[in-house]
């Protein structure tokens, strides 16, 4: 075990969350001096080479998986669309490698597969995939625009690719992800994105991901590992920790290329929470516009017949109540709160005066209104121990307004 530093200064602990596991507590690791972009920059001269924009490095660490990453990155700060990612990949031992990982994902296909490779870069994998299996569909995303196609298997998209439209158009037996997870602003948001719409149009293809792998730098301590593009750098563990949020048992996770690189290769499984909680949301989405339409209605009806109305609650759920359905003060200018300490003050947003409850001893309404739904007993009590008259009190129950006393309801 590491002998533990006797100094720990609060400064150099940041709440900034994980990219790779989403824990939300970092602390600093590298903080170099501001740098220029080192891979997609292209200066034209040696004058336009030292007037570039130079970008913080602030790299830190995760105190949960051992992730590092730049907390000051910023994604719009890289020009991905106006240049390619000069990475050279054209050396025998990369080529090897390549040959590797294309012996490693290969078994795992069906006969004719469909494979999609997300930030494809020049598609050598693909390409190569496509030569040893050409009865499958290889279909490569990025967004530059200039790139052309390694193989006359191989379609290459100058698009980012959306899990919301590709995955439904395209049907995936794989989706590969090679050298670019590294360089997103939030490559877990990515991956939990795709995972959702997976499970949504219940396609669940296998993944496979490589990153650089950043262990040996860690044990020889390289500085040149980090430059602003390269937004996070995974360790075996926090790669590890990453991968189980698609599955917690992936089918492999290895090194290579001199363990420079780390990939692994998983699969998309059903999560029916996601499903669920998105059936959830939409519904209430949807009751929202008739829940809208039937109190609004209810309260011009009211209105039109002349009835004299208050609304209980002027503040926290009560203006929220007020504002979401447009009560405005000319039509509802009586308001009242428990609350003395609100009386006198106005309704956030709608701008009616708040009254005191007694007043309705004076003054009193036909109608009360209680905008509160969690408070509504001790507001009755208040109303019937005060001696307030009225002759409804109304409260909104699964999008009408309903007679507290009449009406099937869980607040009395």
């Amino acid at each position: 075990m590491t002998e533990k530093s006797s100094t720990l200064a609060t400064e150099h602990l940041h709440h900034s969350t994980c990219p790779a596991c989403g824990f939300h507590w970092a602390l600093d690791f590298y903080t170099g001096q501001a740098q220029p972009l080192a891979t997609l920059g292209w200066p034209r001269s040696v004058q336009a080479a030292q007037d570039m924009k130079r970008l913080p490095l602030e790299f830190v660490r995760c105190l949960n998986c051992g992730h590092i990453f730049n907390r000051m990155f910023d994604y719009t700060q890289v020009p991905y669309v106006n240049n390619p990612n000069r990475m050279y990949n054209r050396s025998a031992l990369w080529q090897e490698h390549l040959q590797d990982v294309c012996s490693r994902i290969l078994p795992h296909l069906p006969e004719n597969p469909v494979v999609v490779e997300i930030g494809c870069g020049e598609a050598h994998l693909l390409a190569r995939l496509a030569q040893v299996n050409p009865q499958g569909r290889y279909i490569g995303f990025d967004p530059h625009a200039d790139l052309s196609s390694p193989h006359a298997g191989v379609e290459v998209r100058a698009e980012l690719f959306e899990p919301h439209r590709h995955l439904e158009e395209l049907k995936p037996d794989l989706l590969l992800s090679r050298h670019v997870l590294e360089h997103l602003m939030n490559p877990l948001a990515f991956i939990q994105e795709t995972a959702f719409f997976c499970s949504w149009f219940d396609i669940f293809p296998l993944l496979f991901v490589e990153v650089p792998c950043i262990d040996r730098a860690l044990k020889t301590g390289r500085l040149e590992d980090f430059y602003y593009e390269h937004n996070s750098h995974f360790s075996r563990e926090s790669f590890a920790h990453f991968l189980g949020h698609v599955h917690r048992q992936p089918l492999l996770i290895e090194t290579g290329y001199g363990e420079e690189v780390i990939f692994g290769l998983t699969r998309f499984e059903k999560n029916e929470q996601f499903v669920q909680h998105a059936q959830d949301s939409l519904n209430f989405l949807a009751k929202r516009d008739q829940t809208f339409l039937s109190v609004t209605k209810t309260l011009t009806r009211f209105l039109q017949a002349g009835k004299k109305l208050a609304i209980w609650g002027g503040t926290g759920k009560g203006a929220a109540f007020l504002n979401s359905f447009e009560l405005d003060l000319q039509r509802f200018p009586r308001v009242v709160d428990s609350d003395l300490s609100k009386v006198g003050t106005f309704v956030p947003g709608t701008g009616q005066i708040i009254s005191s409850k007694t007043e309705l001893q004076t003054d009193p309404v036909e109608i009360i209104l209680i905008a509160t739904q969690w408070r509504v007993r001790d507001i009755v009590q208040e109303i019937i121990a005060d001696k307030i008259p009225y002759q409804q009190i109304l409260i909104e129950y699964q999008g009408e307004l309903v007679d507290y006393f009449e009406a099937e309801h869980p607040y009395r």
